[in-house]
């Protein structure tokens, strides 16, 4: 455990860390409501935090005065990348891939094709896991502009392919 944060003799203090600049309490300590803001979090601020209040003289109290929170901070998923892969000829098999560097918690993809024709994909299709979009006995009406959604609770992001059979 790192300290981050202290309140002692009337005086807040912010320890050397990644946090410094960006910590602090919420609140007037002398209000009993102690809680924290963190400013600009950042996925590495995810973590257990500790809170513990020792109070001067209070024999009673030693241990019982701690509270623990688990932050997870999400990330929406950066701008997937779109790759075709096999030769888009009549009759062949293609595979269409998704794929976003970041995302926390990991990104759902949702393949669909939007012109000339709309058209939503299902599995087995579509792997919604792993971004892919399987195009088996292509024909030329397969043909258009295919859009990947990458999605999680944090936001969303999309690629687009063209596919010319």
């Amino acid at each position: 455990p790192v300290q981050i944060l202290t309140y002692l003799d009337g005086v807040v203090k912010v320890e050397e860390t990644e946090l410094k600049p960006r910590v602090g309490f919420l609140y007037p300590v002398l209000t009993h409501n102690i809680s924290v803001l963190i400013n600009a979090t950042r996925e590495r601020d995810s973590g257990q935090y500790m809170c513990t209040v020792n109070v001067v003289d209070d024999v009673t109290s030693t241990g019982k005065n701690i509270g623990v929170i688990n932050l997870t901070v999400l990330v929406p998923p950066a701008t997937p990348t779109c790759q075709l892969h096999g030769n888009a000829v009549v009759g062949a098999n293609v595979t269409l891939s998704c794929a976003s560097k970041k995302g926390k918690p990991s990104p759902a993809y949702q393949w669909q094709r939007t012109a000339p024709t709309p058209q939503v994909f299902f599995p087995p299709t579509q792997d919604r896991a792993r971004g892919t979009l399987k195009l088996t006995n292509l024909s030329l009406d397969m043909s258009g502009l295919y859009i990947c959604v990458a999605e999680n609770r944090a936001g969303s992001a999309e690629c687009s392919i063209v596919l010319e059979v």
